[in-house]
């Protein structure tokens, strides 16, 4: 979870430790309680990478990149699907009929969204904004996560302004429930 870059490294990572999470669902067998318990740690993954997106990375995006309103609008978007998948898979036992669906189409979303972002979206911002830009918002990423909601709240007007409120009931329900040990 505290990775140490810029910006771009930050999210990259939290790519690759999601991806990770995706191929240690798929190596257990269907059914398997550990798939349930990995995907509560891939939500929890999910939710802290979108609420730090939604506060940092998207303003970056809109007041540094040309066309960033209409980049940061597209990956806000994406980010709203990805809520409702996630509160569709939350609390389904890894037996459930739909818990293989909904993963298969999250890690569809998923892998898109981060494939785009890394081919597309991180590379304008790499240019658009001085290397000290992009550390001073990794470090903003870091602190942020700490707090960042680990549940979706899919009808949440915004993530950026749920976030800290959210981020503690959440790991106080996550505390008193075991979730993501």
């Amino acid at each position: 979870m505290e990775h140490g870059g810029n910006v771009i490294d930050e999210l990259t990572t939290d790519h690759r430790e999601v991806d990770d999470l995706f191929a240690r669902i798929e190596q257990q067998l269907l059914g398997d309680p550990g798939r349930r318990e990995l995907a509560d740690k891939l939500t929890a993954a999910l939710m802290r990478h979108s609420a730090v997106e939604q506060r940092y990375l998207y303003p970056a995006v809109r007041e540094h990149v040309d066309g960033g309103d209409e980049l940061a609008d597209k990956e806000i978007e994406a980010h709203g699907d990805l809520g409702e998948l996630l509160k569709d898979l939350e609390g389904r036992p890894a037996d459930d009929g739909e818990f293989d669906h909904l993963v298969a189409k999250l890690k569809l979303l998923v892998c898109a969204h981060a494939a785009d972002q890394e081919q597309h979206l991180f590379p304008r911002l790499a240019d658009a904004c001085s290397g000290q830009d992009l550390d001073d918002l990794g470090g903003q990423i870091r602190k942020a996560r700490r707090t960042a909601p680990t549940r979706p709240h899919p009808f949440a007007p915004d993530n950026k302004l749920l976030a800290p409120g959210a981020g503690l009931v959440d790991r106080l329900r996550d505390a008193l429930t075991g979730r993501g040990r």
